[in-house]
C-alpha cells in the first residue's frame, strides 16, 4: 500500500489560514473582554455615585468581588474590579475605547491605567498603537521613563496635547517624541576615565542597544562621516537616518560641558548635509549634541531648537530610579516655568496649531 503524501505548499497555506484565524479569534475575544470590563467598571462607578462615604465604595466592591468569585471563579478579585473601574474613569469615551481595543490587549490597559499623569498615559497609549508595542515593550518604556525623557514632556501642555492629537489622528511622530534628554548609555560599560573615541567605539560595539535607546525608526549610516570644505576636513561623529521623520540625524559626541561654539560646528554639518546628502522627499537634517553636562541658560539663549539642533546629556552610569525620576521631574517643571513666563510660549502654541491645521 503506497504512502500518501501532501503537497508542502497546500499544507503551508492551510496552516497559515488556521494560524491567522486563531490570532483573529484571540484578538476578538480580548477586545470583547476589555469592553465588558469597561462596562462593568462604568456600572460600578455609577452605583458608587450614590454613596456618601468612602467606606461605602470599599464595601460594595468587596461584596461584589465575593459574589462574582463564587459564581464565576477566579479573576474577579476586588483588585481586578478596581482596575475595571479605573479603565472606565481614565478612558471615559466608549467609542475611543472600542477603537483602542482593536490594537491593545487588557494587559496593555492594565499598564496604562497605572499611570497617574494623563498626558503620559495618552503618550504611551498612542505610541503603543502606532508602534505596535508588545506588553513587555510598553512596560520597559514606562520603566525607563521614556515620556519624561522626551523633548515633548518639556513643552507647554497645549503643545503636548496638539502633538498627541496629531499622533492619534494621523499617526505622525514628531521630533519632540523621539528626541530625548538624557540618553541612558549605561549599557556601554564605560569606566570613570574615557576619551571621545572610547565613547564612540563603545557605541559602535553596542550599536543595537544604542539604536533602541535612540528610539524607533533609526538606522546607522556612517561613523566619522568626512566633510571637505575649502580644503579642510571635518568629521561627523555618527550619522543616522530616521525613517519616520524622513531626516538625516547627525550626532556629535562631547565629553564635558556644552560649549557655545558647538552650535556653529553642528550648523556647518547640517548645512552641508542639507546641500549634499538630503534626497527628494526628505525633511531638513537634524543634529544631536550629546554632552556629559548641559548649560541650560546658554542653550536657551542660542535658540538651538530654531536651527534643528537638540542638546542632550548622556548618562554613562544609571542613577537610582528615584534620583533619576526627581531629576527628570525637576527638568520638566523648570522647562514649563520658563514657557509660562516667556511671551514666546503663546507664539509657539500658535505655530503648533497652524502646523497641525496645515496637515489636516
Amino acid at each position: 500500500m503506497s504512502k500518501l503524501t501532501i503537497e508542502p505548499k497546500l499544507f503551508s497555506d492551510i496552516q497559515t489560514l488556521i494560524t491567522q484565524a486563531k490570532q483573529q479569534t484571540a484578538v476578538a475575544v480580548n477586545a470583547s473582554l476589555t469592553k465588558m470590563y469597561w462596562q462593568i467598571g462604568q456600572r460600578i462607578n455609577q452605583e458608587l455615585l450614590k454613596g456618601e462615604r468612602a467606606e461605602y465604595g470599599k464595601q460594595i466592591v468587596a461584596n461584589l468581588a465575593q459574589h462574582l468569585t463564587q459564581t464565576f471563579g477566579k479573576g474577579w478579585s476586588a483588585r481586578n474590579i478596581a482596575y475595571m473601574m479605573q479603565l472606565n474613569e481614565q478612558f471615559p469615551e466608549q467609542q475611543i475605547l472600542h477603537t483602542l481595543c482593536a490594537k491593545l490587549s487588557w494587559s496593555h490597559f492594565r499598564q496604562l491605567i497605572s499611570l497617574k499623569d494623563p498626558l503620559a498615559r495618552e503618550f504611551y497609549t498612542q505610541m503603543c498603537v502606532t508602534e505596535t508595542w508588545s506588553v513587555r515593550t510598553l512596560s520597559q518604556r514606562i520603566d525607563s521613563m521614556l515620556f519624561e525623557r522626551t523633548a515633548l514632556s518639556k513643552k507647554p501642555v497645549e503643545t503636548i496635547k496638539l502633538e498627541l492629537q496629531q499622533l492619534a489622528e494621523q499617526k505622525h511622530i514628531s521630533p519632540n517624541m523621539l528626541l530625548k534628554d538624557p540618553y541612558v548609555l549605561d549599557f556601554l560599560g564605560l569606566n570613570d576615565h574615557y576619551l571621545e573615541k572610547d565613547l564612540e567605539d563603545a557605541i559602535l560595539r553596542e550599536l543595537e542597544q544604542f539604536l533602541l535607546e535612540l528610539g524607533s525608526g533609526f538606522s546607522f549610516i556612517a561613523r566619522q562621516k568626512r566633510i571637505q570644505l575649502d580644503g579642510d576636513d571635518f568629521y561627523i561623529d555618527l550619522l543616522f537616518y530616521n525613517r519616520q521623520l524622513r531626516r538625516l540625524v547627525a550626532i556629535d559626541l562631547k565629553l564635558g560641558k556644552f560649549k557655545p561654539h558647538y552650535k556653529g560646528q553642528m550648523e556647518l554639518y547640517l548645512r552641508w548635509l542639507d546641500k549634499h546628502e538630503r534626497q527628494a522627499g526628505e525633511q531638513a537634517p537634524l543634529g544631536i549634541i550629546l554632552c556629559a553636562q548641559k548649560n541650560q541658560e546658554q542653550i536657551e539663549l542660542l535658540e538651538m531648537d530654531e536651527v534643528g539642533i537638540h542638546v542632550a546629556e548622556y548618562l554613562a552610569v544609571l542613577p537610582k530610579r528615584e534620583v533619576l525620576h526627581q531629576r527628570l521631574q525637576d527638568a520638566i517643571n523648570s522647562a514649563k516655568n520658563r514657557y509660562n513666563s516667556s511671551p514666546i510660549d503663546s507664539r509657539s502654541s500658535e505655530c503648533s496649531q497652524s502646523d497641525l491645521d496645515s496637515k489636516k
